[in-house]
């Protein structure tokens, strides 16, 4: 009888892709697989072919060989395989579909416990941590208080009563994994005596009732380095949860965040400032003095005729750069204040300067409304 077209046993075209290719394979291999459909040889022999034609049209060469000889490409004395197709390679081959078809049993493939070890790392933690944009231009060291598993000191992290010990776990013989068959299949999955561990503890620890750590609040030491951000991760290396039975622990990472502040804003290295001043300040020119993040005060010159929204640069009054020598520089924004609540002599002085002004002392204005003037009089003319 004649061997079916491996195109045709997939359902693809000559042209398909290799991810065409390994979708319909992964389709037609859940569809008909043996565990699927018990007692179907109708199935278990799809199933064979599915292997056999996947296993040829997958790797380029062997297509190429294939689609210039068809079949005959396999045969003995052309590095064929025979139909069966279970080579040494037919492990790899089926690769990525045993990760659909038996991801539950698969501990390893799956994130699952190393095979025959009770030391199981600890899990990450997470503390948030605020700090003032002071802090983050000075850096900061701090004292923090986490809650968090730490080793059991009445078993010494072996979650065994003291004087005893865990023992080899007689289900899977120390392994952390059993096998049992699955149709013409080899399933290895996680032994459910021991979850994996290798280990049982046939008497546990009172303290830790066998985990091998107990829960308790742990003071630590966190140095915050200058010119941190918004955002930062600290990471502690070892102060995570402590390990189950005796495994090593996890990390702690702070996460921090910078508090509002009442003068400054903060742009990357850059600072910026809001400073308003008076009307007359801003038409005579002078000098005032703003704060820095180092505390002191600083002298900016304001010449005449400044303008609200106009910028003044203090050069290295910035914010450092984290893990860097380089220091940011400081913005200064003026914003000339409108004078409010006026008495009568301010208000007469301000209309005496009012009718001696002209076009010097108010271009922009006066620009404006000569412009406006001249819309209006070719609207009317």
């Amino acid at each position: 009888m004649a061997k079916r077209d491996y195109y045709e046993i997939l359902g693809v075209s000559r042209t398909a892709s290799e991810q065409d290719l390994k979708s319909a394979f992964r389709r037609l291999a859940k569809e008909c697989h043996p565990d699927r459909n018990p007692g179907d040889e109708d199935a278990e022999q799809r199933f064979k072919d599915l292997n056999e034609a996947y296993e040829a049209l997958k790797d380029p060469q062997k297509r190429a060989a294939y689609d210039r000889f068809g079949h005959a490409a396999f045969d003995q004395g052309m590095g064929g395989r025979g139909h069966a197709g279970f080579g040494p390679d037919f492990a790899s081959s089926m690769s990525d579909i045993f990760d659909d078809l038996f991801g539950e049993f698969m501990g390893g493939r799956r994130g699952g416990q190393r095979r025959g070890s009770s030391r199981e790392r600890g899990a990450d933690l997470r503390y948030n941590m605020e700090i003032t944009l002071e802090e983050a231009f000075e850096g900061k060291a701090a004292e923090i208080r986490v809650p968090t598993s730490v080793g059991c000191d009445t078993c010494s992290g072996t979650g065994a009563k003291p004087g005893t010990k865990p023992t080899t776990c007689a289900t899977c013989g120390g392994m952390g994994k059993v096998r049992a068959s699955q149709g013409f299949f080899t399933i290895e999955r996680t032994c459910p005596s021991c979850l994996g561990r290798g280990e049982v503890i046939e008497e546990p620890c009172a303290s830790c009732a066998g985990a091998g750590r107990v829960t308790r609040e742990r003071t630590l030491q966190v140095n915050i380095p200058a010119g941190v951000e918004d955002g930062t991760k600290v990471r502690l290396v070892g102060d995570g949860e402590a390990g189950l039975r005796g495994g090593p622990p996890g990390d702690l990472y702070i996460f921090l965040s910078i508090k509002p502040h009442s003068f400054f804003q903060r742009d990357g290295a850059d600072v910026f400032c809001k400073v308003p001043i008076s009307m007359t300040t801003a038409a005579l020119g002078g000098q005032i003095e703003v704060p820095t993040l180092e505390g002191a005060a600083s002298r900016v010159k304001i010449p005449e005729g400044s303008e609200s929204g106009k910028q003044f640069r203090l050069r290295g009054k910035g914010m450092p750069v984290l893990r860097s020598k380089a220091v940011g520089d400081m913005y200064i924004q003026v914003d000339v204040e409108t004078p409010k609540n006026l008495t009568r002599r301010q208000r007469e002085l301000l209309e005496e300067f009012e009718r001696e002004s002209h076009k010097e002392t108010s271009p922009e204005s006066a620009g404006f409304f000569a412009r406006v003037k001249d819309f209006f009089d070719n609207k009317t003319g």
